[in-house]
Formats: structure tokens, C-alpha cells, sequence
């Protein structure tokens, strides 16, 4: 037969299972929340697009000067 005490039973069982899930529920909750704190971090500003174009030859010297004092205003 078993006993059916050891460690509380059926309720300790219950309890491990509810922490394992409980757990894994955070974990995933930290990793979704690090990725969207990343993306925050990471977002250009209006101006560093204007740069970014400029240098990638996007867009000429005239161009960058025209929407840089526009963004300035």
C-alpha cells in the first residue's frame, strides 16, 4: 500500500505543480517583457532616419538641409 502522507500527499503533489507552472508562466512574461523593452530602446528618432537616408545616398545635401530645419522647428 501507499502512504499517501509522505511530504503531505496529494496536496504537496498539487502545490509542486502549481510552482512549476506558476514559474514557467514568469519566465516566459520576462522574456516577452525583455524583447519589447529592447525594441523601445532601439526606436530611431525622426532625425536619425533624416541621417541615416543621407548617408545611405537616399536622399541629397539639399534634401537633408530642407527636413533637418523642418524637424528643428
Amino acid at each position: 500500500m501507499h502512504d499517501f502522507n509522505f511530504f503531505g500527499g496529494g496536496w504537496m503533489m498539487f502545490f509542486w505543480w502549481f510552482l512549476i507552472i506558476v514559474l514557467v508562466i514568469f519566465a516566459i512574461r520576462a522574456v516577452i517583457n525583455s524583447g519589447q523593452s529592447n525594441q523601445s530602446q532601439h526606436k530611431e528618432t525622426p532625425m536619425d532616419i533624416l541621417k541615416r537616408r543621407y548617408t545611405n545616398g537616399e536622399i541629397d545635401k539639399e534634401e537633408f538641409q530642407r527636413r533637418k530645419q523642418e524637424l528643428q522647428k
